[in-house]
């Protein structure tokens, strides 16, 4: 399925992320000790979470045909000072669909790919290469 390897050498932090044919750069702000090179870890995730609930509830009005022009997810990582984390996610959605149409779209987002693996718990194996 998705696959990226990330390499970091000895500048704090740009990290050089390769997936597929892309090539990304994360960092930390100047705040962390970096130099704002791209984005940091938590607002990738962010993005992965934006990037997966705007093309899904478009693929979803496309079956529907429903009229919709642009789909915006405002999307903000919380950590409270007891240290629970949480995502808010804001859906806009454009076009000329009614209330019942845009509460569909919400119930859809709740139910997207990333959303359901950030949702239940999620494994992370790690090991030592050679």
């Amino acid at each position: 399925m998705a696959h990226a390897k990330a390499r970091i050498g000895t500048v704090d932090y740009a990290t050089a992320i390769a997936t597929g044919h892309h090539r990304l750069t994360a960092d930390e702000g100047p705040e962390l000790g970096g130099r704002d090179a791209g984005p940091a870890p938590y607002d990738l995730l962010i993005s992965a979470l934006g990037a997966c609930t705007v093309i899904t509830l478009r693929m979803y009005a496309e079956r529907k045909q429903w009229p919709v022009t642009a789909v915006h997810a405002d999307i903000h990582f919380k950590r409270g000072d007891d240290k629970v984390e949480s995502i808010d996610r804001v859906l806009h959605v454009e076009g000329s669909i009614d209330a019942e149409q845009k509460k569909r779209m919400a119930e859809i987002a709740e139910r997207t790919p990333v959303t359901l693996t950030l949702k239940r718990s999620l494994e992370i194996r790690t090991t030592l290469g050679t």
